[in-house]
């Protein structure tokens, strides 16, 4: 399952790529820092991933054989698909893969997180600042992603109605896709009885 759900998340990201609307914040980071860099955009992923694990320490959170899977799987999956896929044409084909990579996404994150065998580096600060400080998951997940699209915008990343629609969306439906695969965050109401 956490396989599955990293190969979606390399494969929403993909989609999200070559519908050339716009990418999710930490795309747009992953993006500007590949153009900066001249490295491949999957190996930025795996980097940036490294790196996000930094904060991880004062959130108490702790990885597990899903971290380090998430640090690899999506970037691989990601340049594999570039090299075989191209940019689409048409508005409606480019609007439907924006919104089904959203989506997929959401999913590809509710699968690899449900097991509970470890966040991967970007979802570890999400889930940490959940348990760390009670703040819901999409709350916490739209703060960060905020500050990522900030960030990604000044190293010269691509935003559009796609970032958009992946920030404004990303957080109830990773939290929709996480109670989908069994995932129970600590502000969820059965878990506060009521």
């Amino acid at each position: 399952m956490v396989v599955a759900g990293l190969t979606l998340n390399g494969v929403a990201i993909t989609m999200l790529i070559r519908a050339e609307l716009g990418l999710g914040p930490w795309d747009v980071l992953h993006q500007g820092l590949a153009a900066r860099t001249g490295l491949g955009f999957g190996l930025v992923v795996i980097l940036v991933g490294v790196a996000a694990l930094l904060p991880w320490w004062p959130l108490r959170e702790r990885p597990g054989v899903g971290t380090v899977l998430n640090v690899f799987v999506a970037g691989i999956v990601i340049d594999r698909l570039l090299t075989v896929t191209g940019p689409a044409t048409q508005w409606w084909s480019r609007g439907a893969l924006m919104t089904g990579g959203v989506a997929l996404f959401a999913l590809g994150q509710g699968m690899y997180l449900a097991p509970r065998l470890g966040a991967g580096p970007r979802e570890g600060l999400m889930t940490g600042i959940n348990r760390r400080f009670g703040i819901s998951i999409r709350l916490a997940r739209f703060q960060i992603e905020v500050a990522i699209l900030a960030l990604g915008i000044a190293l010269g990343g691509s935003a559009g109605l796609g970032t958009i629609v992946f920030t404004l969306a990303i957080g109830p439906l990773v939290q929709a896709g996480m109670r989908l695969c069994g995932y129970r965050d600590r502000t969820a109401p059965e878990a506060a009885g009521a």
